[in-house]
Parts: C-alpha cells; sequence; structure tokens
C-alpha cells in the first residue's frame, strides 16, 4: 500500500507512473487523513469484474436459499427438447 500526501498530486506524471506499475490502490492523505484513492484503469475495470462476479455469486446463493432452484438434468433435457424442435 502507498500512501502520498495530496501536494504530491502535483507531479501528475509520477502518479500516473506509479498506479500503472502496481494493481494495489494509492492512498492520498489531506492533512494526515486518508482523502482520495487512485487506481489505473485496468486495476479499476479488474475490480469492479471481480465485484460483480461476487454479486452474481451472492444472488445466485440468495435464489438457493430461496428455494428458487432448477433441477440440473430436467433443465439440460427441456433445453434439449427445446432446440431439437427446431432442427
Amino acid at each position: 500500500m502507498t500512501i502520498l500526501p495530496i501536494k504530491e498530486l502535483k507531479n501528475s506524471a509520477k502518479i500516473s507512473e506509479m498506479c500503472s506499475q502496481s494493481d494495489e490502490p494509492l492512498y492520498i492523505t489531506k492533512n494526515g487523513y486518508a482523502d482520495m484513492v487512485i487506481l489505473s484503469a485496468a486495476a479499476y475495470d479488474a475490480k469492479m469484474a471481480r465485484m460483480e462476479a461476487y454479486e452474481k455469486v451472492m444472488a445466485g446463493i440468495q435464489e438457493a436459499r430461496q428455494g428458487r432452484t432448477s433441477d440440473a438434468a430436467q433443465f439440460i433435457e427441456e433445453l434439449g427438447k427445446k432446440y431439437a424442435a427446431k432442427d
């Protein structure tokens, strides 16, 4: 984890280089307290994709807990019939 004071933002080329060399966030402080977090675009996109995947898994777990499940073998059989009828 890298922590820098806000005055370091004046050197945007250095900040950009630091972000592009790491997937970890860069914490910016103001008056000694956390104020901002900066990530490279690639690291941000990867983290957002991971969060979306986690949300989908959690939604699936919630559906299963609510009893909204299907029998896999029956589903595959129904799918086979559906697409076999289109041939």
